[in-house]
């Protein structure tokens, strides 16, 4: 689906003050890589927004940056060689997508969605460590678990959840117990986190690890639209 133009702005903002830059400083950079200076930062952390882009980290990584292209700090390497020094590690790219609405999944039958968090802990004891940190349902507050009922047990499937970013983002994770993948539970957990999300007047945004093909895949599917890239490393 398209994402309107206002929807964008929306997105702009968010991350604008989430790095640390002026509400505006995204819609006034005119194509100029914006920069800010953080001695603190634990990070080094690049993002590119619909033609835009920023760099956020300690002075001497910026500096170590200048004169290099988007397109080179779009990759993981690069940063990675930039801090090489200071312990960088880690991390890595990440597609992002947006959406401002997306076509409701319907359930094949009786959905059952629990609200509750017991339901969503439950969930990750099912599944491999590596997804559960990937898609960190305990920092995503808002959470819509698929249950499965049989023999009036109810076991969690599927989860859907979102965090809100700076009260504009309904930031995305979805989590699907590995012997209930390749149902389309995904999919469908997503589709109820999205519209409750919708329904709050957020934009939707999806972050996905560039070589996680399933979580790419999903995104599309569910409608949303490419919008940009986040690069990062962990410092020291």
């Amino acid at each position: 689906m398209t994402l309107e133009p206002g929807s964008a702005e929306i997105v702009q903002l968010a991350w604008a003050r989430r790095l640390g830059f002026d509400d505006g400083a995204f819609a006034a950079a005119a194509g100029v890589r914006l920069t800010r200076a953080d001695e603190t930062a634990r990070s080094l952390q690049f993002v590119r927004l619909f033609g835009n882009s920023a760099l956020v980290g300690p002075q001497w990584a910026l500096d170590a940056a200048e004169g290099l292209s988007d397109e080179e700090l779009a990759q993981h390497v690069t940063l990675l060689t930039i801090t090489r020094g200071h312990g960088g590690h880690g991390l890595g790219a990440a597609a992002l997508f947006f959406a401002d609405d997306l076509p409701l999944q319907q359930p094949a039958g009786e959905l059952t969605v629990s609200h509750g968090n017991p339901e969503a802990i439950e969930l990750e004891t099912f599944c491999p460590p590596d997804d559960v940190n990937e898609v960190g349902l305990a920092d995503l507050e808002h959470r819509f678990t698929v249950l499965h009922l049989e023999d009036g047990r109810r076991t969690p499937v599927a989860c859907g959840a979102y965090a809100e970013w700076e009260g504009l983002l309904a930031h995305m994770g979805v989590l699907v117990a590995p012997e209930w993948r390749r149902h389309g539970l995904g999919k469908l957990a997503a589709s109820v986190a999205a519209h409750e999300a919708l329904a709050a007047g957020l934009t939707l945004q999806w972050r996905s690890e560039v070589s996680n093909k399933g979580s790419l895949a999903l995104a599309r599917s569910l409608g949303f639209s490419a919008g940009g890239i986040q690069t990062s490393v962990l410092l020291g």
